[in-house]
Parts: C-alpha cells; sequence; structure tokens
C-alpha cells in the first residue's frame, strides 16, 4: 500500500505526514513536492509534483494506492489546479482519493466554497473511491496575532457574537492520517470541526485566563474592521477577505455541532485554552 500526500511541505500536509509515521511503515509513503529539496527533512520518498503542471502529475503517480489532496492555496486558481490532479489519479489508476475541502462546502455562503465544492463534484465524477474531509477553520488563524493581542490587551474583530467550531491543524492532520491508514471511509463526507465552539468575547476570556492578563474584546463594523487591519500592515486585499469572513462568522458559517473530528480522531478536540498554551 502506498499513500501519497499533496502538499507535503506545507503546514498541514508535513503534520499528516508526521502523523502517518507512527500508523504505517515509512516506506508505504510518498511526499509529493514542488521542492524535493524541502521533502528530504521528512524522512520519506519524494516526487516532483506542481499542481500547475498537468503533463508531469501522472508520472508522479504511478503505484500510488491512496492520495491525499490538500487543498490548493491559490484561490481562483484551485479548481483547475485540483482537476489537473484528479485527472492525473485516474489515468494513473489510484485507488482512492481523500481530499480536504471546506466546512458545509455545499451551502456555505463564504467565498472559498465555490471551489471546494465545484472539486467535490469532480472527484465525485471521477469514478475513483474518495473521502471528503470539510475542514472547519484552524484555530491557528486565530493564534497568529497572539503577541499582538496580548501586548495591546485587545482582540478587534468584526463577527460579533457568532461561533466558530475551529481545531487546531494537528487535530485535522490526525483526522486525515487516520482515514488514509483505516477502512471504511468509502464515498463518504466528513463534517469536521471543533467539539466546542468559540466567539470572539469567549477567545478573549480565554487568552485572560492563560495569560492572567486583562483582554479586552472590541467588535468593528467590517469596513472599520478591514481598515484597522490595513493598518496593522496587512494588504488590501486580504484586508477585505478577513472583514468579510468576519461577516460571515456572525452569520454562523464556520459553526457546526457535527462531532466527525473527534471520532475520527478518537479524543476530544483540542480545546482552545491548550491551544493558546501551545501557540505561547
Amino acid at each position: 500500500m502506498k499513500i501519497a500526500i499533496t502538499g507535503s511541505t506545507g503546514q498541514l500536509g508535513k503534520l499528516v505526514i508526521e502523523k502517518l509515521t507512527t500508523l504505517t511503515a515509512a516506506s508505504h509513503l510518498v511526499a509529493l513536492a514542488r521542492d524535493l529539496e524541502k521533502v528530504k527533512s521528512l524522512g520519506i520518498e519524494g516526487r516532483l509534483f506542481d499542481y500547475s503542471k498537468p503533463d508531469m502529475l501522472a508520472k508522479a503517480l504511478i503505484g500510488i494506492d491512496k492520495l491525499l489532496i490538500v487543498s490548493s492555496n491559490e484561490i481562483g486558481q484551485r479548481l483547475a489546479q485540483h482537476k489537473n490532479i484528479i485527472d492525473a489519479a485516474k489515468l494513473a489508476g489510484v485507488k482512492h482519493i481523500v481530499y480536504t475541502s471546506l466546512l458545509h462546502a455545499d451551502t456555505s455562503s463564504l467565498s472559498l466554497a465555490f471551489e471546494h465544492l465545484e472539486t467535490e463534484k469532480i472527484l465525485q465524477a471521477s469514478g475513483i473511491t474518495y473521502t471528503i474531509l470539510r475542514n472547519g477553520w484552524y484555530t491557528e488563524n486565530f493564534l497568529g496575532s497572539l503577541s499582538s493581542i496580548i501586548a495591546n490587551s485587545k482582540v478587534f474583530a468584526a463577527s460579533g457574537e457568532g461561533k466558530i467550531a475551529a481545531a487546531t491543524r494537528q487535530d485535522y492532520a490526525l483526522a486525515a492520517a487516520k482515514v488514509l491508514t483505516t477502512s471504511g471511509h468509502e464515498n463518504k463526507i466528513y463534517e469536521l470541526a471543533g467539539d466546542i465552539a468559540f466567539n470572539m468575547q469567549e477567545f478573549s476570556d480565554s487568552i485572560s485566563k492563560v495569560t492572567n492578563q486583562k483582554i479586552t474584546f472590541q467588535n468593528l463594523t467590517a469596513e472599520n474592521y478591514k481598515n484597522q487591519l490595513i493598518q496593522f500592515g496587512l494588504p488590501e486585499g486580504l484586508a477585505e477577505f478577513l472583514s468579510q469572513t468576519d461577516v460571515e462568522i456572525e452569520k454562523g458559517q464556520l459553526y457546526s455541532d457535527s462531532k466527525d473530528l473527534s471520532q475520527l480522531i478518537e479524543r476530544p478536540t483540542t480545546s482552545l485554552e491548550q491551544a493558546i498554551i501551545d501557540a505561547l
């Protein structure tokens, strides 16, 4: 059994490989990447793989039984890139594809949802056995600015009381590794989310508890939040994306009460407080 992982040198891909090496022999694993120098530290076979170069993909997938497609991070290019991989997998005789999609991709109003849902449709129509992992938000998405939050004693957002059922990359990576190394996941869709959802007031309170420092939450309008992010040095396009995501969070688009994730990893998902402690 050969298992290949795309995006193997990225944040999620590396963690999936780390988990896989505890569940199966390293000789069963193949890291697919654009830069093979970065693969060397992973301790498994590496093969050259570029989402945007379809002519090279099928050759890299020869002999692969299961393939994890970690979704591309190139918004606007994802769908074409994902189709390239699925087409190549079919040519190479890959038996099972696992794809990291988006929470509630079939009903979500998030701007990211379209490319994920269309990829799901292509995968389902391919004739290849599939498993779709609809990943919710990463807790780490909120922890990247932790040092700034602590320095300023304040959390800014535009999500109101909207709940986010986030989980850590470690949790999502373990779920992918479990699916890749066990049976019973054929042609299934999993909605993956953290066990305990939080809003940004609760996020602020958790930081206060962990650091023993009062952290306040200020809810802004989407436009004011966007301008605040630009003042912090973010590019306007990213600031616009984040502010609009907060609008969707307030509508409940990143909330789920699904327990698929904790069931797959056979333990509760990592708590917000533990994630903050780990980040610090």
